[in-house]
């Protein structure tokens, strides 16, 4: 087989989180027809012990743990020399050498990153053959975020989404191939970047529906006298934050009245002081952390909601609660990516009353397990046919 360096922003195991999830199953589809050469970062101290996991994968792996705060004064350089602050975050002197003796001694030819600020690792081997995966358009997120934050914070938004448009333009017209993680995101980073725009294309997230499968048994984690609401995400994640806090702000008060046996479930690693205070002025709000096993949570709730107002890409919580065949109420924002035809039933509501109306109707009504939501998954969304798409990308073969 031949070698291919892989260079990830976050370590790819465990899949437990939207990048991670996306990341592993191309390590696994890269693994069935190359030998990889890993380069990755640790930012979470619990992800270390997972090292081992990803032996299996890789001819060889190269890790190194980054320190959050130490990242974030390295990031404010990016101000002294005009680019965008993700950039300095993930520069790293060892990781860089580790690349170039790869590079040296490995024969390798091609190169695949996930998530741009990977690409500058590369800046010295432009004869290398290379594939960039965006997954989201970046840049665009932190026009989202410019627009809901005061200044100086909008301020710093806004240019750090000019200063990494600029930046993965160059990569995309350095690369052989663009990819995103949806059509709506390829087609939203052409209009962003015209000169580039026959080099991008993408390639869908998947789910394991073997995995986040209804009919294996799950514990239930909740009392039997409760209804229960959940959300699943990663709560250190601005986006998401802002959602279970318009959900628990705007939506929910208008649900407990009419339902006094619900709680509304937050489920996800570390979360973040606000979402904390929701469930501290509230004793309906139940903020689990990280849970070892999200399946129990999704298969025992009366509903899913994935309230997001600031979104790219595909959205894995909406994915998997289909996949195990649960009520799932979303935005519009969380339904970018998936097709919303007549073959499936997910409400997507942007108004807080009529959002509420809608997670009532399926707490007051027993629902029975939402069948063609997860065939759909199954149909659309399967990690085989995407993984086999990128090794199409990554042989030349197109998009």
């Amino acid at each position: 087989m031949k070698p291919i360096l892989y260079l990830v922003h976050r370590i790819p195991y465990p899949p437990n989180k939207g990048d991670k999830i996306r990341s592993f199953h191309f390590l696994k589809a890269l693994a069935e027809k190359y030998e990889v050469y890993l380069g990755t970062f640790i930012d979470d101290p619990e992800d270390r012990p997972y090292l081992d996991a990803l032996k299996p994968f890789c001819k060889q792996s190269f890790c190194v743990e980054l320190q959050p705060k130490l990242g974030k004064i390295k990031s404010l350089t990016g101000f002294l020399s005009g680019e965008a602050l993700s950039l300095p975050y993930y520069r790293n002197t060892a990781m860089q050498s580790w690349v170039d003796n790869v590079i040296a001694e490995g024969k390798i030819e091609s190169a695949l990153i996930f998530s741009s600020p990977m690409a500058h690792y590369l800046q010295n081997h432009p004869a290398l053959r290379l594939v960039a995966d965006f997954v989201d358009v970046d840049s665009d997120k932190w026009r989202q975020y410019a627009q809901s934050k005061p200044w100086p914070a909008s301020w710093v938004y806004r240019r750090e989404a000019q200063k990494l448009l600029q930046f993965e333009t160059a990569i995309a017209q350095r690369a052989e191939a663009t990819l995103f993680v949806s059509a709506q995101e390829a087609h939203l980073f052409k209009q962003l970047a015209p000169s580039v725009a026959n080099k991008v294309g993408f390639v869908n997230n998947g789910v394991d529906t073997e995995f986040f499968n209804p009919e294996l048994p799950y514990d239930s984690p909740y009392s039997k006298d409760l209804k229960t609401i959940v959300f699943t995400g990663a709560m250190d994640y601005w986006a998401n934050v802002d959602a279970v806090v318009w959900f628990a702000q705007q939506v929910f008060p208008s649900i407990k009245p009419q339902c006094p046996a619900v709680r509304f479930y937050i489920v996800g690693s570390k979360p973040a002081r606000q979402v904390l205070q929701l469930a501290e002025t509230d004793a309906s709000v139940v903020v689990t952390g990280r849970v070892d096993d999200v399946r129990a949570y999704i298969a025992h709730a009366d509903v899913v909601v994935a309230p997001l107002r600031i979104a790219r890409g595909i959205q894995n919580k909406v994915l998997e609660a289909m996949a195990m065949a649960r009520p799932v109420v979303v935005t519009s924002a969380a339904m970018e990516g998936i097709c919303a035809d007549s073959s499936i039933q997910v409400p997507a509501i942007d108004s807080p009353d009529e959002f509420a109306e809608q997670v009532l109707r399926y707490l007051q009504q027993a629902m029975p397990p939402i069948i063609a939501n997860r065939r759909y998954v199954q149909a659309e969304f399967s990690w085989q046919h995407n993984g086999e798409q990128l090794c199409r990308v990554l042989s030349g073969e197109g998009q």
